[in-house]
């Protein structure tokens, strides 16, 4: 499952051909593609180069093998009530047989069958359920797009659900600062246990799910900051007229008071990156903590890529970071702990489970997109299963 945040288009050519590789390596039968934030910040203007990417991908050669798909574009940028900014693209290729996708309304699988695009109103399409979350959940985000979206699939008797979802962002630096965990984690904890509690209720039949997006998971930014700062001396700035903390400063105690790290709403500046970036960042996961909550609903495999965000959205800065945000592995696919049974363990040294990121050398937005490919196990627990590789880009 794809997770893609929309650039402008002078991006577009390099995030393509990345995932194009991507595609070209793993050659799946079923492919899940999921987008936040689709058309960028400013949507009137750039709803044109969303076109231009939906018609290239799927008019593209590197897609020709896919006979059929699903395309589901939130584009309803005028209802403030409904929109969500979210994309959900499905690709199935030709060598893939019976593929039935849910009917929400109906409550029936029906075949799918040619290429067909669905925007703008999406509340009227029947294959898919689409909520956006409350506006108290995150009240100083005066219109948040944060939401959801579910589909429901059928391979062969294996029936599970793909979730596009955007959780809420840390919305300041000096806040998620102050407390261990932070405020915004409480937030984005309460909007996923939401979204489970809803894939899993009581109205349809339960079955296994993969939920991929953009989390917004961050690590804990009062650990971080003590960690990295162990030996620092801290200096607080604070606004003339209000007193508040607008800046905080660590130093170093010798070494000429070398300024370590600078911190406010929307500045990490931390002189060092190579932190985030050495062996994929693998000795700050002890502070990736946020999704330990759902330890008991969820199931991720382990991560070996560094964080997804925030990178430099300058195209000859692939491997940097921007200075805004602590950099955190916002970008993740989750699934059930029944679909986790789903995929097939690997019977010889074959690596069939690939958990990973795609353009670490390459400018691909401020967000790195994240893929799992892997063997789904159709009929899953029948003596005789009939197997199809898919692979989820988030």
């Amino acid at each position: 499952f794809l997770y893609f945040v929309f650039q402008p288009e002078n991006l577009q050519k390099n995030w393509l051909r990345e995932f194009y590789q991507v595609v070209h390596a793993h050659k799946p039968h079923f492919m899940a593609l999921h987008c936040q934030e689709f058309g960028g910040k400013n949507y009137e203007a750039s709803m044109s180069h969303v076109d231009k990417f939906v018609k290239e991908l799927l008019s593209s050669d590197a897609m020709k093998d896919y006979n059929r798909a699903r395309v589901y574009l939130d584009e309803n940028y005028k209802s403030q009530e409904h929109f969500t900014a979210l994309g959900s693209f499905y690709f199935l290729h030709e060598s893939l047989k019976n593929i039935y996708q849910f009917d929400f309304k109906a409550k029936k699988y029906k075949k799918v069958t040619g290429k067909e695009i669905y925007s703008d109103t999406l509340e009227s399409t029947p294959m898919l359920e689409k909520e956006k979350f409350p506006q108290d959940y995150f009240p100083e985000c005066k219109w948040s797009r944060k939401g959801f979206i579910r589909t429901r699939w059928c391979i062969t008797d294996c029936a599970f659900d793909l979730v596009n979802i955007h959780l809420f962002h840390d919305a300041s630096n000096l806040i998620a600062w102050e407390t261990s965990p932070s405020v915004y984690s409480g937030i984005r904890h309460k909007a996923l246990g939401y979204v489970l509690d809803r894939i899993i209720d009581q109205r349809f039949e339960k079955v296994s799910y993969f939920v991929f997006g953009d989390f917004n998971f961050r690590l804990d930014a009062k650990a971080v900051v003590e960690t990295l700062c162990a030996k620092a001396t801290m200096q607080t700035i604070r606004a003339a007229d209000t007193n508040e903390v607008v800046k905080l400063i660590f130093r170093e105690s010798d070494n000429d008071r070398k300024v370590m790290l600078q911190l406010e709403k929307k500045l990490f500046d931390y002189f060092n990156q190579d932190v985030f970036r050495d062996n994929n960042g693998t000795a700050l996961l002890e502070f990736d903590r946020e999704l330990s909550v759902f330890k008991d609903r969820l199931y991720e495999l382990d991560i070996s890529f560094p964080p997804s965000y925030p990178y430099s959205e300058d195209s000859s800065q692939g491997k940097q970071y921007m200075n805004t945000r602590c950099p955190a592995w916002c970008d993740r696919i989750l699934m059930s702990h029944s679909a986790k049974e789903l995929i097939l363990k690997s019977e010889n040294d074959e690596k069939i489970v690939i958990y990973d990121h795609i353009g670490p050398n390459v400018c691909m937005g401020d967000h790195k997109p994240v893929f799992l490919s892997f063997r789904i196990a159709a009929g899953a627990g029948k003596p005789i299963a009939n197997v199809h590789k898919c692979c989820v880009v988030q």
